[in-house]
């Protein structure tokens, strides 16, 4: 990646569900997420998009986009479930190392 987003490589999240721990995470849940803690471990703001809910299962993931700010490309995430407890769901959000396209 270039410039300031070039920092951006992969963060840990924790998100709450409103629901009970097997409800999905939705598309709008997981893009917030990741985008905050991809700001929160590198400074640059970013906007996520997800095109799908997350199922709430140890294993389960959804590629997102992300777009830095300050940054025209587009870069693929992935957002992994590491934990489940509850409605609490542990993630792994991962970065593609060069942008889509």
């Amino acid at each position: 990646m270039s410039g300031r987003a070039g920092a951006l490589v992969g963060a840990a999240a924790v998100l709450a569900l409103a629901g009970c721990g097997t409800d999905p995470a939705t598309s709008s849940q997981v893009a917030t997420e990741a985008a905050r803690v991809l700001e929160a471990r590198t400074g640059v703001p970013s906007d996520v998009s997800c095109p799908d809910e997350l199922p709430a299962e140890v294993g389960a993931e959804l590629r997102c986009v992300l777009t830095p700010e300050g940054d025209p490309q587009e870069y693929g995430v992935t957002v992994t479930v590491t934990a489940v407890d509850g409605n609490v769901l542990d993630l792994d959000v991962q970065v593609d190392d060069e942008p889509t396209g």
